[in-house]
């Protein structure tokens, strides 16, 4: 991979946008994003992911790379002039990509931590929005600018980070918000000084890891079925996941754990 690296330590995978200068999001940025979701929820040695841009970078994402995105959306399904054809799939639908990208975390096998800093601008605030948790630094900062380069699109996602009214003030407008101002509507878990930011991250996800990896993976797809369901047919539905997780050995090893006092050994069975 060219755009991001993946590291995995204690149980905790870091996944790492390095795309200097403004971590623009290309066609092989999404791809390569998506290929990091589904290798590590294939995977057993992570039970949480921490989506960040390079430490040294000066903001978290500048969005789509305005460069590569006319050629993402050319008619022909070509590129550039006199190359060959690409995906078909491309050609009809030039934000298959994107779409995928954002819905490989959303649908992530793990839950999928945003260590946030500095400018997070159009297409950033989707990958953040998609994300389970987020923290972010006091530098943070973020912005739907679609609107000013003549497109649409982001503020779905960013309903979900900070609500309908933010949202839309941010589509409407292009203007920037702080990470406070989402903080105090419950999108971000954590706003902590930069020097703290990645520490914060790591110790979220280690907390996540001590958890069966079972449990956890079910938990995130509970959470994510019952998101738009009906307080009833939620209920129901997370009654459905509690039979599940309760198959399986680790579901009794943490009850036992629990009970004397001690530190579970999870198996993954």
């Amino acid at each position: 991979m060219e755009h991001i690296s993946i590291a995995v330590e204690d149980g905790v995978a870091v996944v790492t946008l390095d795309r200097p200068p403004v971590n623009a999001l290309a066609n092989q940025t999404f791809e390569e994003i998506t290929a990091a979701m589904s290798q590590l929820s294939a995977g057993r040695e992570a039970s949480a992911i921490v989506l960040r841009a390079a430490p040294d970078s000066k903001l978290f994402c500048g969005g789509v790379d305005l460069q590569d995105s006319p050629r993402r959306h050319r008619p022909d399904g070509r590129p550039e002039d006199g190359a060959p054809q690409g995906d078909a799939r491309d050609q009809i639908d030039p934000g298959r990509s994107p779409r995928e990208c954002f819905n490989s975390i959303y649908e992530s096998g793990l839950p999928v931590i945003a260590e946030v800093h500095g400018k997070c601008i159009g297409a950033g605030v989707a990958l953040v929005a998609s994300c389970d948790l987020v923290v972010a630094s006091d530098d943070a900062s973020f912005a739907l600018t679609e609107i000013n380069v003549g497109v649409l699109g982001g503020v779905r996602h960013a309903q979900r980070l900070c609500g309908p009214w933010l949202a839309k003030r941010m589509f409407l407008t292009g203007q920037f918000v702080t990470a406070d101002e989402i903080y105090r509507r419950g999108g971000i878990e954590a706003v902590v000084d930069r020097s703290e930011l990645h520490d914060a991250a790591i110790d979220l996800g280690r907390t996540i890891a001590t958890k069966s990896p079972i449990a956890v993976r079910l938990a995130k797809e509970s959470a994510n079925r019952v998101e738009s369901m009906s307080l009833y047919d939620g209920y129901r539905t997370e009654q459905d996941y509690t039979q599940r997780v309760k198959r399986h050995a680790d579901s009794d090893e943490a009850r036992v754990a629990f009970v004397e006092k001690r530190g579970p050994r999870f198996r993954w069975e």
